[in-house]
């Protein structure tokens, strides 16, 4: 007698699901040959640098904190003019000492169905979700590049506690209120221990969120297909659930030029960047579209929580700054006069960014204030003046001074050498690989470096702390450091109100400027171009690509 074989019914479910996701990755794989209607409310965008993981502990860098936000939550998030609004958490309270913060989180949020789960389907988010995600970020087997956020600011008897299913406490060493803006950070995504420990190291490749869209399948080096998540708990103002897109395509072609064409063809619907390379064809020296390109795509221009800068190091107590004209702050000051950022603005970026002529913060922070930082503009009499003072009239007697810089950057670094030149000062540019640019800087080896900040969370704090003199390299790469900025940098940590806090921001980013220990050179700007068929496609200073509410009216 023939046994019948008995399949179950979550078996045949498993089945099911993979054949429909392998059915649905193989439609957007091969839509890239023509734009086929499988397609049409897909949206499709190139990862030129690749994605090496989505596992949230590690989204280091752009191209992952991009699909890391597809899939996940975080407690708060921030919104197109960078302010922390709720996501997991409806609302928060914070202590009277400013170091316990009190997380009231939502009770309709599931995770995605995974087979970590009983049956497949994913189970309810709760307040001891967030205290294993914390912890694990914490944990040094976890080996998190995000370790840093946590580390010497949390409590180290017992940081996160769930007080019930919806209600996270978490407590700090001592006053820092940014540890808000940190809470919005991909690192501080919500997942489930169950997923975790079925996939171990491979979790990496097995994401599971309680974001608006789940992985389908994840080719490396050659797709990442995202799709809906049917029970995501966002909603429109209208009751409709979010998102609107079927789902995501990531393509992971490294040329730029490739990506601008297939960009051209309509096979993606957006670039990030303008590369160099193609910039003239697309860009009038004034930032705008030229006029063949009007009306077929949209220019979208933001400003980016990034400064650009060339930096100095200040450690008198090292002998190759003891022995540096650049120890005395005339000669630092005079190289901040002694050329014209806008010029440079307008002719090598085509005018994008703005030029620097303010402190370090960049001018997307609601603290920026220009009236009330006042930074360094083309003056070159004014540059004179100090050379002179510094006992270099006209720049005789200066000795040449290296200026390390990356490729990418070359020929910035050549038109501030040439500008320099005029005024007697000799810059001898040395372009180096990035890697080596930033290990000199970490071992205070670099005397005269070119550097760039951007924001990992949307408090000006972030910039200020490049500054701070009990911080190493990083971030203070300069190792600048005055006790009179840290007690406003200090004072700053522990105020809850906005006003005063942007207020201690300002004094503090003057102050420094005026010992400059850096060369602010442009807050840099996003830069998008954008099919007109996409719409709701709104840019923010961290440049967090936001899907939820983008529609594709094609």
């Amino acid at each position: 007698m023939k046994l019948k074989k008995q399949i179950s019914l979550p078996l045949i479910k498993m089945f099911r699901n993979n054949f429909l996701s392998l059915l649905f990755f193989l439609l957007l794989f091969t839509s890239s040959c023509s734009h086929h209607q499988s397609d049409k409310n897909i949206f499709r965008y190139n990862e030129q640098s690749g994605i090496g993981t989505l596992d949230p502990a590690f989204a280091k860098n752009q191209s992952i904190m991009w699909a890391v936000h597809q899939i996940y939550n975080t407690l708060v998030q921030i919104d197109d003019n960078l302010n922390l609004v709720p996501s997991l958490a409806k609302s928060w309270d914070i202590s009277a000492d400013n170091l316990t913060f009190t997380f009231h989180l939502r009770n309709d949020v599931y995770f995605q169905d995974n087979p970590a789960f009983p049956n497949g389907k994913g189970r309810k988010m709760t307040a001891t979700d967030v205290v294993y995600s914390f912890s694990r970020i914490m944990d040094k087997n976890t080996a998190s590049s995000g370790a840093w956020i946590f580390n010497g600011r949390v409590d180290t008897t017992e940081p996160f506690k769930a007080i019930d299913d919806t209600t996270f406490q978490l407590k700090l060493l001592k006053p820092f209120h940014p540890i808000l803006g940190v809470m919005s950070m991909q690192y501080c995504s919500v997942i489930p221990r169950e997923v975790v420990e079925k996939y171990g190291k491979d979790f990496r490749r097995h994401p599971c969120g309680t974001g608006p869209f789940e992985m389908v399948a994840w080719e490396e080096g050659q797709a990442l297909v995202l799709k809906k998540n049917p029970r995501y708990f966002e909603k429109d103002s209208a009751g409709t659930r979010l998102p609107y897109l079927d789902g995501i395509k990531v393509t992971f072609l490294q040329n730029k030029a490739t990506e601008f064409l297939e960009f051209q063809q309509k096979r993606l619907d957006f670039v990030n960047e303008i590369d160099p390379s193609f910039k003239d064809e697309v860009l009038t020296k004034a930032g705008t579209l030229r006029k063949e390109w009007e009306g077929k795509i949209v220019l979208v221009k933001h400003p980016a929580l990034t400064t650009e800068y060339l930096g100095f190091l200040c450690d008198s107590s090292l002998s190759i700054v003891k022995n540096s004209p650049l120890k005395d702050v005339r000669i630092r000051k005079a190289i901040n006069y002694g050329f014209n950022r806008r010029k440079m603005i307008l002719y090598i970026r085509n005018s994008i960014g703005i030029p620097a002529e303010s402190g370090f913060i960049p001018a997307a922070f609601p603290s920026f204030d220009s009236s009330a930082v006042k930074g360094y503009h083309y003056d070159p009499a004014k540059a004179l003046e100090l050379l002179k003072e510094a006992g270099y009239p006209n720049g005789v007697g200066l000795p040449p001074i290296k200026l390390l810089t990356v490729p990418l950057y070359a020929d910035l670094a050549s038109y501030i050498a040439n500008e320099l030149q005029q005024i007697g000062i000799t810059i001898n540019v040395e372009v180096v690989q990035k890697s080596l640019l930033l290990e000199q800087t970490a071992q205070s080896e670099a005397l005269f470096f070119r550097g760039s900040w951007i924001a990992d969370y949307p408090d000006a704090e972030n910039f200020l702390s490049v500054f701070y003199g009990k911080n190493p390299a990083p971030p203070n790469y300069t190792r600048y450091n005055n006790p009179g900025f840290d007690k406003l940098y200090e004072e700053a940590l522990s105020e809850k109100n906005d006003s005063v806090r942007y207020s201690l921001y300002r004094q503090a980013d003057q102050l420094m400027i005026k010992d400059a220990p850096v060369v602010p050179l442009w807050y840099d700007m996003v830069i998008w171009l954008v099919h007109p068929y996409v719409k709701n496609f709104i840019p923010n200073g961290l440049n967090l690509l936001e899907l939820r509410r983008v529609k594709l009216e094609k």
